[in-house]
């Protein structure tokens, strides 16, 4: 019985087995040269890349140009706001030295109208004199003080 086990397990388990399929002729075809594909790809990509990196490359020039066109312009425009206040303070300055010269010259004919007695050391002792004269000068420099009006620098 042993024999007859044996041989009923060997049939029992190939008659399970599916037969074998068969395959079907494979069609050959050329080889694709993935070199040739990857050349082809490759000029492409190596030209956008570079395309790209002159962009970056001019995107960074533009703007240094930008940048120093816009300091020129305000180099330019504080370089005109100091020349009109050089020429303000040039007429300034040519408006006060007239007025100076007025002023000198109404001093200097002021003290030249002045009558001014010769004097003496014994003149000088005597105080009365010596006061009415003072008052006399005061005087004078009160009337020239109105005459000369100065104006308040703005």
């Amino acid at each position: 019985m042993a024999a007859e086990t044996s041989t009923t397990t060997q049939t029992q388990t190939t008659s399970k087995r599916k037969p074998a399929a068969r395959r079907k002729p494979v069609v050959r075809r050329k080889p694709v040269s993935r070199k040739a594909s990857a050349r082809k790809r490759a000029p492409d990509f190596a030209a956008r890349a570079r395309e790209t990196g002159r962009n970056a490359f001019l995107a960074g020039l533009g703007f240094y140009g930008k940048a120093f066109d816009q300091a020129q312009e305000q180099f330019n425009s504080i370089q005109e706001q100091l020349e009109d206040r050089r020429q303000k303070a040039d007429k300034l300055y040519q408006e006060l030295v007239k007025r100076g010269r007025k002023v000198e010259r109404d001093a200097k004919g002021a003290i030249k109208d002045m009558e001014l007695p010769k004097i003496e050391l014994d003149s000088l002792t005597d105080r009365k004199k010596l006061e009415e004269q003072l008052e006399k000068a005061r005087a004078r420099f009160a009337e020239l003080r109105k005459n000369v009006s100065f104006r308040k620098a703005a």
